[in-house]
């Protein structure tokens, strides 16, 4: 079977707690599950950088925020593996052997965030690496890579086909602290660049578009891979 890592941030899978994703990601994932392996590292999204400012604002240090961080995109995991069910392996995995060793299970491992000063990004890049993935692909609020932020810029572009040399152009400049929200950070885009495995980031807010992009091929999004072309099928 081929290895899909999911990077699914947190505000994708809880706009708010009360209206969440968990229900419909889940079912999504135990269907595209029956045809591949997946690991799913789940992020923090605002509930983690509403407890990072508060954090901050009672003096704790990046480092012990980052801690309270990962604590909170533990318990986001913990919620999707019970959705899941007999889908997932029950326990979160709190490591990167923890996951490995999962794997062999043949069910969706579910994660978090590990050590401070790492995103889930970035968790999920070496995630890939060390699994061995066929692709990686990162679920957040925006359609794919612009040039600039979309949110800010309207003159920005999507990029539907990029190189890992040019992420890591556009990533370069962002700056990483607890609770830092970019589409993808630093970290995490050299060590795609380091596996050459390919990255898909498409908008997660419809989980459909996941389950579209993996077992039919069709997806709006972008594609970072060093071949440069799209290939016929992703997988």
């Amino acid at each position: 079977m081929k290895k899909v890592v999911l990077s699914l941030g947190g505000s994708i899978l809880f706009p708010t707690l009360e209206e969440n994703r968990v229900s419909a990601y889940a079912g999504v994932l135990s269907r595209i599950s029956r045809q591949m392996r997946l690991f799913v590292v789940v992020g923090g999204g605002g509930e983690a950088r509403r407890y990072i400012s508060a954090a901050r604002e009672i003096g704790l240090d990046d480092a012990l925020s980052d801690e309270i961080g990962i604590l909170v995109t533990r318990m986001n995991a913990t919620l999707l593996a019970g959705a899941l069910g007999d889908a997932a392996v029950p326990a979160v995995a709190e490591n990167q052997t923890d996951a490995y060793a999962a794997a062999g299970t043949g069910k969706i491992v579910v994660m978090g965030g590990i050590t401070p000063a790492q995103t889930t990004d970035a968790v999920a890049a070496v995630l890939a690496e060390r699994v061995g993935a066929d692709l990686m692909v990162n679920l957040t609020s925006v359609d794919g890579i612009y040039t600039a932020d979309p949110k800010t810029d309207p003159a920005a572009r999507r990029l539907d086909l990029l190189s890992a040399d040019r992420l890591l152009e556009i990533v370069g400049s962002a700056s990483l602290s607890a609770g830092s929200n970019t589409v993808i950070d630093i970290v995490a885009a050299k060590v795609t660049k380091r596996s050459g495995i390919p990255l898909l980031v498409i908008d997660g807010r419809n989980p459909e578009h996941l389950e579209e992009a993996l077992l039919a091929g069709r997806y709006s999004g972008s594609l970072v891979t060093d071949t440069g072309q799209k290939p016929a099928r992703l997988l």
